[in-house]
């Protein structure tokens, strides 16, 4: 097998862990977007009941005062009140498409959980009777350590689907590694790429 330097590996590494990272992130943003959609939510509920209420106490007011005003009061309160339904209608506007978002966070977490439960690729580059633990760097992440009875096989990258992993076995066997191979994992368990697919 080829000599290959720590410092060769981490940037190997990079474009993987750099991925990991903004993914991170985001599900960071998310999860504080979803906090916030969550209290919009309970605001929007209380806000509809209020609405409904005010809605409620307008038109009874408007019936009272119609059999008691004239004509032109009438017309008066009219128009307060469709001022008011306008104020509604963009206020209920703005829910639905609060709402909208909503059901987008929604779908990101229900394909998240799919994901965890498909499939992932990896490049195996080598494999070892003993537990080598001295391959292990704290800097480098993507990286798996898998028992495959009787061996302890050691991948780089994690990746959604197998052209990813072939692409960059490529590289791996462009700088020495020509032994390197695609191996597919699920539940943390390995499996043959044919039943994967």
């Amino acid at each position: 097998m080829p000599f290959i330097e720590e410092n060769d590996l981490l940037d190997l590494h990079k474009d993987v862990e750099k991925s990991q990272i903004i993914n991170e992130r985001l599900l960071d943003q998310i999860k504080f977007k979803n906090k916030d959609l969550k209290k919009l939510k309970i605001q929007r509920n209380v806000f509809v009941a209020i609405t409904g209420l005010f809605l409620v106490g307008t038109l009874a007011i408007t019936s009272f005062t119609a059999g008691l005003s004239t004509s032109n009061s009438n017309q008066n309160n009219l128009l307060v009140s469709i001022d008011s339904l306008e104020a509604m209608k963009m206020r209920s506007d703005n829910l639905k498409i609060q709402n909208q978002e909503l059901s987008l966070v929604k779908e990101f977490y229900l394909a998240k959980e799919f994901l965890e439960k498909e499939t992932i690729y990896s490049v195996q580059v080598k494999s070892f009777v003993e537990n080598n633990a001295t391959l292990a760097s704290e800097a480098l992440t993507n990286t798996l350590f898998v028992k495959t009875n009787p061996f302890y096989a050691y991948s780089l990258g994690n990746f959604e689907t197998l052209e990813e992993a072939q692409t960059f076995r490529k590289q791996l066997v462009n700088i020495g590694f020509s032994d390197a191979f695609v191996a597919s994992y699920k539940d943390g368990k390995r499996v043959k790429i044919e039943a994967a697919n």
